[in-house]
């Protein structure tokens, strides 16, 4: 039974993101998002996962970029609610950095109720289900065990090993959708969750692949939009949700 969210009445529309990969090195995806949370219209923005290109515990958030995006988000949380689900690169985010900035947890996957609609939200990740090697380094890596002994670690080890990993998935992230080292979700995996969900919509990130398609059996997802304002092609969009329904907008247009 997946957890559910339920939308306040006064809420007009909601914006999901996801994907922003946010790091040191990438200084107009960070203005991008900086700007956009301020001015966007909508009362929630529900990110769902890799916010961050990498994070290695909430001690991190003290100093440096960490700590401007920490600022960036406790501003935000003063003027609209936040609501933020953890990926595959930032799954060490925690309470303390949530508590700091004012962020509703959103576990993955849950149920948003709103607008009269139930819609299947997740990062993505967990149904990439080909994808064997992820799969066993995320089950490794979500353990109570391997998070206790990986944050005992000091600041900057646990920062040396996430370059390392990094490094090692930039070579995937680079390839083709129709090359192996690409993996989508697993279609028949989404249906049954959705229909344990007793949803129809399912909105996901994680594989940078924006679309909107249907899964079959009235069902349909949405993909959202990787952000990188740095290197070209420059993208950035937001899932826009309303009484009217879902609108895929760019950033100018979701500033509106």
């Amino acid at each position: 039974m997946q957890a559910e969210v339920h939308a306040p009445p006064a809420w007009r529309c909601i914006d999901f993101i996801s994907d922003l990969h946010l790091g040191a090195d990438t200084p107009e995806t960070f203005a991008a998002w900086a700007a956009y949370l301020q001015g966007t219209p909508a009362e929630a923005v529900f990110i769902l996962g890799d916010l961050f290109e990498v994070w290695v515990g909430d001690d991190a958030r003290l100093d440096g970029f960490e700590a401007h995006c920490t600022e960036v988000l406790a501003t935000a949380t003063r003027q609209r609610h936040i609501a933020f689900m953890v990926g595959n690169r930032d799954f060490l985010v925690g309470t303390q950095m949530l508590s700091a900035c004012g962020i509703t947890a959103l576990a993955d996957p849950c149920v948003l109720n709103a607008f009269g609609q139930r819609v299947l939200l997740t990062h993505g990740d967990a149904l990439c289900l080909a994808d064997t090697e992820y799969q066993a380094f995320r089950t490794l890596v979500r353990s109570a065990a391997w998070q206790t002994e990986f944050l005992s670690r000091s600041l900057e080890a646990r920062r040396r090993f996430a370059r390392d990993v990094r490094n090692q998935s930039e070579m995937r992230k680079k390839d083709p959708p129709s090359s192996a080292g690409w993996v989508d979700i697993d279609k028949p995996a989404a249906l049954e969750w959705l229909h344990q969900a007793h949803a129809t919509t399912l909105i996901h990130g994680h594989t940078h692949r924006p679309a909107t398609e249907p899964l079959g059996a009235g069902c349909v997802r949405h993909v959202l939009s990787d952000w990188d304002l740095d290197h070209p092609p420059v993208r950035a969009e937001v899932l826009r949700l309303s009484a009217t329904g879902l609108a895929r907008l760019s950033l100018a247009e979701a500033l509106k």
